[in-house]
């Protein structure tokens, strides 16, 4: 059912990030070799670089596509202490006709950060052209282009201290609810608090604020990512730590009327080793993440709405991928553990069949 098929990367040190655009049609990777790839899918389903360029002096951590509304831009966040804005640009055309080069041209770079900025993602359309940055500092800086059409001026609009430094964060894609949540992970190892923040922008402080945190979860986290929401009255967070979580998060009133949210933190060890990378699919029926077991692991939920792992794909070389088989009920016994028949009246004075 899940085939695995090797992509020769070229990248001469470790591959930290490998994210697809909007369309899942183009790739882009970082590396600690400080350099950048954009890869584009042809018709026959294979993968080529068609454009490769070192972007920092320090190891890349991670890259985000903006929404295709603002154009082919990406964000990219390194070691060196910055992070940098990019946009593709068509410029003369080749020998082959009709087909102009193109290359990515940096249209900013933010030097706030006086540590390693750990994570840097775009926020939703619905919020604009905003961009969210993590630092080791504990700071998070959220910016914003106030002309999409001029992509060099990104003034900062919040900034969020935190005691504990940030490894990773993720928005929010849906507004119910909360209408700009963000979630944050920390990897600090020396404190047994928790290690999952969530914040929302509050129009008392006119600022973004810190509104939750999930204490379940006291070891270092490597990765967060919110589920895209298709129609769910509550939030999945799936979390990358020494096992791998999934946050519901759901709001509700207390005896006073007042709304806050209601966390329930699932736990699964499947893994038997720290977790590094976790995402969803676009309805959020599969969540995918991967371990330093070099597997990755697929998970879906069953009929009775649990979370369980449907498949495991292994790297080449390191063994067969597999998908477990787990006790699956037939229909006849669902039907019976599941439904219930009452008699509701008796048909009498029958009519023949003619």
């Amino acid at each position: 059912m899940f085939d695995v098929e090797p992509i020769i990367a070229d990248h001469k040190d470790v591959i930290h990030d490998v994210v697809f655009d909007y369309y899942g049609r183009r790739m882009a990777t970082c590396s600690s070799d400080q350099t950048v790839k954009i890869w584009d899918e042809d018709e026959q389903g294979k993968w080529a670089v068609t454009s490769s360029w070192k972007a920092h002096s320090g190891s890349i951590w991670r890259v985000s596509w903006a929404n295709p509304e603002f154009g082919q831009v990406i964000a990219t966040c390194s070691f060196d202490r910055t992070a940098s804005v990019w946009e593709e640009v068509m410029g003369d055309k080749v020998s082959t006709p009709n087909a102009p080069t193109r290359r990515w041209v940096r249209r900013t770079t933010l030097v706030d950060s006086r540590t390693s900025v750990t994570d840097v993602e775009f926020a939703p359309k619905y919020l604009g052209l905003l961009l969210a940055t993590a630092s080791a500092d504990g700071i998070i800086r959220i910016y914003e282009a106030p002309d999409i059409m001029n992509l060099s001026q990104w003034p900062v609009q919040h900034e969020i201290a935190n005691k504990l430094s940030l490894s990773c964060l993720s928005w929010n894609t849906s507004t119910y609810m909360v209408t700009q949540l963000l979630a944050a992970g920390s990897d600090e190892s020396a404190t047994p608090t928790g290690k999952v923040f969530l914040f929302d922008y509050s129009e008392n402080a006119r600022k973004c604020v810190k509104i939750e945190t999930v204490n379940d979860i006291t070891d270092p986290v490597t990765d967060v990512a919110f589920a895209p929401n298709a129609g769910r009255t509550f939030h999945m967070l799936a979390v990358a730590s020494k096992d791998l979580y999934i946050v519901n998060i759901r709001g509700v009133t207390d005896a006073t009327g007042k709304s806050k949210l209601d966390l329930q933190t699932l736990k699964f060890s499947e893994h038997n080793c720290p977790v590094w990378r976790v995402c969803w699919n676009m309805l959020a029926t599969m969540l995918i993440s991967t371990g330093d077991d070099g597997c990755v692991r697929i998970w879906r939920m069953n009929y009775t709405r649990q979370w369980k792992c449907a498949a495991v794909l292994k790297a080449e070389g390191s063994g067969p991928t597999y998908e477990p088989n787990p006790t699956t009920p037939t229909l006849a016994t669902t039907a019976s553990a599941t439904a219930k028949f009452y008699k509701k009246g008796t048909i009498g004075n029958q009519v023949p069949w003619h």
